[in-house]
């Protein structure tokens, strides 16, 4: 099970980045962060979601969406580097706000922080990991199930009939965005047999209608049966 970086914090760094930071309110559509920029602030989201993403030759590419507990700037404060990707508020968010030689110096201070920040790191590699691997043989339905699977861990609320209610306004174009395909793939992902009604987006929300829908989508393998249009 992912875990925030802000709960993989120990107690006292997570006191010391509030005394050395401030609460941002961003409005949906407002930039956190652009790309190929030098800020170098840190965020800690409270509440809210943002997507990440980059402009490829005009075509938008996501690479994360970030909720509650997670953060974003730490890979500038580590390598010096310009901004890496733009960070868009989807919702409105509240973020603890911070320089970056403040952050540095709160990990200085509390060493084991540091593992808070590793974790992070190491799951956006085993990320990129899985989406380069989900190409070989590609495997559509795997990669759009684990970005479904990754909104109903940081943003599902359970309802009573079993499913999950993901409130984050993504379209099917962007979850092809995130995915890695087009959106008339992810509209025949979606109404595959073997996945049925059982997944649901609009511009506000998506659907989950049991627990083992990301199952049978992750488990399908729709080139035998569905003609690839990217």
């Amino acid at each position: 099970m992912r875990v925030a970086f802000w709960d993989a914090l120990p107690g006292p760094a997570r006191e010391a980045l509030e005394r050395a930071g401030t609460v941002a309110l961003i409005r949906p559509g407002a930039f956190l962060a652009r790309e190929h920029t030098r800020s170098t602030n840190v965020y800690v989201l409270r509440s809210g979601a943002a997507k990440v993403w980059v402009d490829r030759d005009g075509e938008t590419v996501i690479l994360d969406v970030l909720g509650p507990g997670d953060v974003s700037g730490e890979m500038e404060v580590a390598d010096g580097c310009e901004r890496a990707a733009n960070v868009e508020a989807l919702t409105r968010v509240e973020a603890l706000a911070l320089p970056g030689d403040r952050f540095r110096a709160v990990l200085n201070e509390h060493p084991a922080a540091i593992w808070a920040v590793t974790a992070v790191l190491s799951e956006k590699l085993r990320d990129a990991n899985e989406v380069c691997t989900a190409h070989f043989p590609d495997a559509p339905g795997r990669r759009l199930a684990s970005r479904l699977r990754r909104l109903a861990d940081r943003f599902g609320t359970p309802v009573a009939t079993g499913g999950v209610v993901v409130r984050v306004p993504l379209t099917q174009r962007d979850l092809g965005r995130w995915a890695g395909m087009g959106r008339r793939k992810v509209a025949q992902l979606l109404s595959h047999e073997h996945v049925g009604d059982g997944i649901a987006v609009s511009r506000t929300t998506i659907t989950l209608r049991s627990p083992e829908v990301l199952d049978h989508l992750a488990g399908d393998d729709p080139d035998d049966v569905l003609a690839s249009t990217g």
